[in-house]
């Protein structure tokens, strides 16, 4: 029986890692024949991202990982962004991942068996890889953690820097106008991030195909404009792909998380509003102070976890620690024993499946929207960073599916006062009947979509017949 080896590598984070590694993991339990080398990249700063690769590696069968030789990371002049930081870290692997891409290449000619390297999947940010797979003749696909939406907009950049800032931009993956402000700071900022997207957008016409972390049935617009781009050679759409078990939140306080669990098993259902910023969200003091106001305003159960900026830009927020004084205004957390609970970092899946959670205050990070809808648990918009915004802006005015808190703030530039996040948590857990009831539907159409002749399902037949054709 002919076998087949598939090859990953992605950016060093964990909202893109963690469905890249979950996506090696449903196609070789797919299909039994394929199997999956994941190429990390070593970053210091994240010792969690390299931990949960490593313990998700060791639990699949037919998933190896393969830890990349440690490089310099870029200067501190050789980049602007994250995205250009990110770009140039990975580019600086080039020499790297082509010897570990020709060992395989070795390896397998010289095996007993009949194995083929059919595939080098990059990332979005990962793109300067391609021309190494091109080089060896290995077919070379994307494979998009983020919306189709997003994936859209990145390949009909808009120019921005001269625009109003009421200005509005068509875009064919949305069909509504986009307003300059929901645009991601890397499009809007004058440094390198917009040249950089838009080289890996021209990359990502230069891929074979590319498989997009969604489903038809959520993103029927954007995956359209998608499939009807003839530039464009293969767009597969196969979500959604979560880390349903939980293994991409490795437990640092395993105490702290059997206190949270005892806490939310005593609370009425759906009575709970969650607040989790994601793996890189943080707030400044007088952000938090205004949160923690309007929260006790709204008189909601509430679970928010709270966590510490981070010291440098590439490194995670962290928890506070017992020393620490919390940014949070005095006798707060007397005031709201029983009814709340302040914490650090949560497992988010294991908490969206509870049945006390009833709304979830999100940065709407891709994966956590994902989460929440596989789960049902209706999201108020509160942005911070990447392309969040405009997810953001896809959920409340594209697909009617979220409640706004805000859908363009900026962390650092600006303040959502208390009686705004009083309101937003008000619409999310009394309010939103009728975005809970499409919610709660959508949850249903995620898991159907995988299941067989659902249509994330046959996409995948139709990319495995490609793979191994």
């Amino acid at each position: 029986m002919t076998r087949f080896e598939v090859v990953f590598i992605a950016i060093p984070t964990i909202g893109n890692l963690v469905p890249v590694v979950e996506f090696a993991n449903l196609l070789t339990k797919h299909d039994p024949r394929f199997s999956a080398t994941v190429l990390t990249v070593h970053t210091p700063q994240q010792p969690f991202i390299n931990k949960y690769v490593q313990s998700r590696a060791a639990s699949a069968t037919n998933i190896r990982l393969l830890q990349l030789p440690t490089v310099d990371p870029p200067a501190p002049d050789q980049y602007q962004s994250l995205v250009g930081f990110f770009s140039l870290h990975v580019e600086n692997h080039k020499h790297h991942v082509k010897h570990a891409l020709l060992k395989l290449i070795s390896t397998e000619s010289n095996s007993s068996d009949s194995v083929r390297l059919v595939a080098f999947f990059v990332d979005m940010f990962s793109t300067t890889l391609v021309d190494v797979a091109a080089e060896l003749a290995v077919p070379c696909y994307l494979f998009y953690a983020s919306p189709a939406s997003f994936l859209g907009f990145s390949l009909h950049l808009p120019r921005v820097d001269s625009a109003k800032s009421d200005s509005e931009f068509a875009v064919p993956s949305f069909k509504n106008p986009l307003p300059r402000l929901v645009l991601p700071n890397l499009v809007l900022d004058a440094n390198d991030g917009y040249s950089w997207l838009s080289y890996h957008a021209k990359m990502y016409r230069e891929t074979k195909g590319i498989v997009v972390n969604t489903l038809e049935e959520l993103e029927p617009h954007p995956l359209q404009s998608l499939y009807n781009d003839s530039q464009l050679k293969q767009v597969y759409a196969i979500g959604p792909v979560l880390d349903l078990v939980g293994s991409a939140q490795c437990d640092p306080n395993p105490a702290q998380h059997e206190r949270i669990f005892e806490w939310l098993d005593q609370q009425p259902r759906c009575s709970v509003v969650f607040l989790c910023f994601g793996s890189m969200g943080s707030m400044k003091a007088t952000q938090v102070e205004e949160i923690a106001i309007g929260l006790e305003r709204a008189g909601f159960r509430f679970l928010w976890a709270l966590r510490k900026p981070p010291n440098a830009q590439l490194q995670h927020p962290r928890d506070y620690n017992e020393v620490d004084v919390l940014p949070l205004p005095d006798g707060f957390l007397k005031r709201t024993v029983g009814i709340g609970l302040v914490c650090g970092w949560v497992p988010q899946t294991k908490v969206l499946a509870h049945n006390a959670v009833g709304g979830f205050v999100s940065h709407c990070g891709w994966n956590s929207i994902l989460e929440s809808l596989w789960h049902g648990v209706p999201v108020a918009t509160w942005p911070l960073y990447g392309e969040q915004q405009m997810n953001a802006f896809e959920m409340v005015k594209e697909l009617e599916l979220a409640v706004e808190i805000s859908l363009d703030y900026r962390e650092g530039a600006d303040l959502v006062l208390a009686n705004v996040v009083e309101k937003g948590v008000r619409s999310l857990m009394e309010g939103g009947d009728e975005i809970r009831k499409k919610v709660k539907e959508m949850s249903g159409v995620c898991r159907g979509a995988l299941m067989e002749n659902g249509s994330s399902y046959s996409n995948l037949v139709s990319l495995i017949q490609d793979l191994t054709s």
